[in-house]
């Protein structure tokens, strides 16, 4: 039976899926993967294999299911699709919120409205070939293609089996993703399956304003979140020289790391883009005229080929140029003052700079390492807070334990953490999307052009091969929250490793609400494409076995 194949049923089974509103953490990112089980389920195949169909859950309720479509029992080659069923929040569709999760009413709404939409947006809807909505892009569109590719394989289409992992929480820490690598080797090891390759269908990304190029990807970028507490001095805001503002201590630091050029990174002709603010405020609770004691920012910061010890020297060497300038605006304005009421004193302000590490150990010298633990254990035991929140919370009560060493700037690392990882120069992948670009050309008159990088993050960091042996050791010293309700383990990282591609749909705008897919590419080229490009897989996998040169994976 064929539901999923023409471009009129997969945009219909867009929608269905978009209908439902999976924003990460909602009850709704439960409902959609139980949707997906039911839709499956109702296959024929999965009626005979029902064992080849599950949902397993996460630690904290939401699930995440697999499907294996095996070409038969004694096949072992396996290509692993991975997508993720959760979207982002719906709160920037303002007077459209409510259309946000209905695609073809918000299209035509909007369609009503041009005049509200962005020029770009304007001459896509104007063509009738575009789908407006939240998860229509990312990455709604790229489950329904790999839930076509499944059909097919349920077909007998491959020869080889297809295997589906539909994860919830890519959007936050990518919870989900970590709770598919011990499915995955379940499967592995219960079937006798050999992981060929890992598949995913995140759209393309346009590399810069007004991009218009199509791309298929060899490997995802890597991402780290490192935060700075900043600890400062409270007093009266009449008496602002008797203490140091954290505001001011921030935005200085806002200054040295936002657009920051020292962090950009070229390989190829590749670039990341340099680092943004995610989080940027004073932690003071209620107003009163005493000047905030402490802030916090954090900021996102992409990587391909970088060390964790590159980064974290870049990130204090950024810290102590804005120590330097702190400083000198306090010397400043402390002299001006001095001046102007002729009441003379001398600013010998001193901002200290540091790593969550050294602050750890200053508070276990001080307290003892066991008063240092029961005060974490107790916020653990209250907590209430998300992941980022909290690992605030654990630093800031151990500045509060050595507040001899205030005014500082602390330095620390929260989730989620996504290693860079590449399989360029991989003969399997180098040379099935040679075999997709020519496919492109032939077929379809179209240029696509293959690059190294996946550049919106992706759940392939957790699978594919690491861009260099990336220690991280540093990283989890100085993340609060490991072994403290989140775990930063990695030698999971390592557990299941297979090389990478990423051939996914065309839209525009993720994470925004004009979010849209070009339906033409997505549903009429792509599933084209996608077919003989994951059969090109299976043989070559065949062809490399003959290869005495060519190590099996």
């Amino acid at each position: 039976m064929k539901k999923w194949q023409t471009k009129e049923q997969l945009t219909d089974l867009l929608c269905t899926l978009v209908d439902y509103p999976s924003i990460t953490g909602s009850d709704a990112e439960i409902a959609v993967v139980q949707y997906i089980h039911h839709l499956l389920s109702e296959r024929t195949y999965f009626q005979d294999h029902p064992e080849h169909l599950s949902l397993d859950p996460l630690d904290d309720g939401r699930q995440l299911l697999s499907a294996l479509v095996k070409k038969d029992s004694g096949t072992r080659d396996t290509l692993v699709f991975i997508s993720h069923i959760d979207v982002v929040d719906v709160e920037d569709y303002g007077p459209y919120v409510n259309l946000a999760f209905r695609p073809k009413e918000l299209t035509a709404e909007l369609y009503k409205n041009l005049n509200q939409l962005p020029k770009d947006a304007q001459q896509d809807i104007q063509t009738g070939n575009w789908l407006f909505g939240r998860g229509t892009m990312d990455m709604k569109a790229g489950l329904t293609l790999q839930l076509s590719m499944l059909e097919k394989a349920m077909n007998g289409q491959f020869t080889g089996n297809l295997l589906l992992l539909a994860v919830p929480d890519e959007e936050a820490n990518s919870s989900g993703m970590l709770a598919a690598l011990p499915v995955l080797k379940k499967w592995k090891e219960a079937e006798g399956l050999r992981f060929k390759a890992g598949l995913n269908c995140e759209p393309v990304f346009r590399r810069h304003p007004g991009d218009e190029g199509y791309y298929i990807y060899k490997g995802s970028i890597g991402k780290v979140l490192p935060g700075f507490y900043c600890y400062g001095k409270e007093t009266h805001a009449g008496e602002p020289f008797n203490g140091i503002n954290a505001n001011l201590m921030i935005s200085y630091l806002n200054q040295e790391l936002e657009l920051q050029e020292d962090f950009i990174e070229t390989a190829g002709d590749e670039t990341t883009p340099p680092p943004v603010s995610l989080m940027n405020r004073d932690l003071k609770e209620k107003y009163s005229v005493q000047t905030p004691l402490s802030a916090i920012s954090m900021y996102n910061v992409l990587f391909m080929k970088q060390s964790i010890q590159d980064m974290t020297n870049k990130l204090l060497q950024a810290a102590n140029r804005a120590k330097e300038q702190i400083e000198k605006h306090y010397e400043r304005k402390a002299s001006a003052f001095s001046n102007r009421s002729r009441n003379h004193f001398h600013s010998d302000l001193y901002v200290r700079v540091m790593l969550y590490e050294g602050l750890y150990k200053e508070a276990v010298d001080r307290h003892g390492e066991q008063e240092v633990l029961r005060r974490q254990n107790l916020l653990m035991n209250n907590r209430e807070e998300g992941d980022r929140d909290f690992s605030t919370l654990l630093v800031q009560d151990l500045a509060y334990l050595c507040k001899d060493l205030a005014p500082m700037m602390v330095l620390f690392y929260s989730p989620p953490f996504y290693p860079s990882v590449s399989s360029k120069g991989h003969p399997l992948i180098e040379d099935v999307l040679d075999f997709v670009q020519q496919l492109f050309h032939e077929r379809h008159q179209m240029a696509v052009e293959s690059i190294e990088f996946f550049p919106g993050l992706s759940d392939l960091s957790f699978i594919g091969p690491m861009t260099s042996e990336q220690k991280t050791r540093q990283l989890k010293m100085n993340m609060p929250i490991d072994e403290k309700g989140y775990t930063f383990d990695h030698d999971a990282l390592h557990e299941i490793t297979m090389p990478v591609l990423n051939i996914g749909p065309f839209g525009k705008d993720p994470h925004q609400w004009t979010e849209r897919l070009e339906l033409t590419y997505s549903f009429d080229v792509l599933p084209d494409v996608l077919t003989h490009g994951i059969e090109r897989i299976f043989y070559q996998t065949g062809n490399m076995k003959n290869d005495k040169s060519v190590k099996e994976e």
